[in-house]
């Protein structure tokens, strides 16, 4: 009787446990069961403290979470850019995949570098008609005269049924992304298409990371409209955990820069902000008032701890004002940037 007695409490226990497994609410990201430290490490920027980076006009940030190592953007000169994976020593050839936000310059200059060292990477990009990244389009897209004689029709009159592009990286591993895609569980690029006159029409990319704490969402340049990408994500996850990266904010008026923060704070709840590149000094200075200590410092060199790892979330770096040096190399390249 004493061992029936015993198998029945260890069953229970057992049975408690699977349905404890089974009703929890925190979502499966690619962080849950992984030990380590995840982070978002930036690479190229135009502010920053680490006085062994670089400065320059551009974005990049290394993410690595759940065990995976995702380059986001490789920045502008690829000379900048090894300099400052060099200071990181971060080893490139050791990379699960790259995306690339869009195709400006300032996101995907170093890529030639990031070829060098490891040309067969995985490469994700924003699939677009003719785009710099290679492309396709069915070839019933041009209207076709069968009356012509065969000599002055396209392909004799027989095109294929696919007709492929180039790229300007030949031969590299690059794969179009043209609709939100989880590329791997708990990981999604979500594709969006630009409306704001200048940029009208260009695809781009955004990271959406599942943590247990949320959604983490990293930007190129949000030239979609970070309130637009921020509904995409919250589909995925409504809790927006930390969002970091480009807010295309760099000449907004103050009446704009306080509606997107409005909307970050009220809106979506966003629980931490980290922006950075095209953002804008102004915008800084915004969102920094308004998220107070959930506002993380993320210049170039910056290290923002996430995922399961995250205690008190992030490094909490001082946000601070920008020196000198900082203010003339920030003006200084707005003034000579589109971006």
């Amino acid at each position: 009787m004493r061992g029936i007695s015993i198998f029945r409490f260890v069953f229970s226990a057992f049975l408690l446990v699977s349905i404890a497994s089974c009703t929890t609410n925190k979502p499966q990201g690619v962080s849950a069961n992984v030990s380590g430290v995840n982070k978002i490490t930036v690479l190229y920027d135009a502010f920053g403290k680490d006085v062994q980076m670089k400065k320059d006009w551009g974005y990049a940030a290394l993410v690595e979470i759940g065990g995976k190592r995702i380059l986001f953007d490789t920045g502008d000169d690829p000379a900048i850019f090894a300099q400052n994976i060099e200071a990181k020593k971060v080893d490139v050839r050791q990379l699960d995949f790259v995306v690339l936000s869009h195709r400006h310059a300032d996101h995907m200059g170093g890529l030639t570098y990031i070829l060098k060292m490891n040309p067969a990477v995985k490469i994700y990009a924003p699939k677009e008609p003719f785009g710099i990244y290679g492309s396709d389009l069915p070839s019933k897209f041009y209207r076709k005269a069968e009356s012509l004689p065969t000599a002055m029709r396209y392909f004799d009159g027989a095109p294929p049924e696919t007709m492929k592009f180039g790229s300007a990286f030949p031969g590299a591993n690059i794969h179009l992304i043209d609709k939100t895609t989880e590329v791997m569980p708990g990981v999604t690029l979500i594709a969006l298409i630009s409306e704001t006159p200048g940029t009208k029409e260009l695809k781009e990319l955004s990271l959406a990371i599942s943590t247990p704490e949320g959604l983490v969402l990293i930007v190129g340049c949000a030239h979609p409209g970070i309130e637009n990408i921020l509904a995409e994500a919250a589909k995925i996850n409504p809790h927006i955990h930390l969002v970091a990266g480009g807010l295309h904010l760099v000449v907004a008026q103050d009446h704009v820069i306080e509606k997107v923060t409005a909307a970050l704070m009220d809106t979506y709840k966003v629980d931490l902000i980290a922006p950075g590149h095209c953002t804008g000094e102004p915008t800084f200075v915004a969102m920094q008032k308004a998220f107070g200590e959930r506002y993380i410092y993320a210049g170039v060199g910056s290290v923002i701890s996430i995922g399961a790892m995250t205690e008190k979330v992030a490094v909490y770096l001082t946000p601070g004002q920008f020196d000198a040096a900082d203010g003339m190399t920030y003006a200084f390249l707005r003034a000579n940037s589109d971006d």
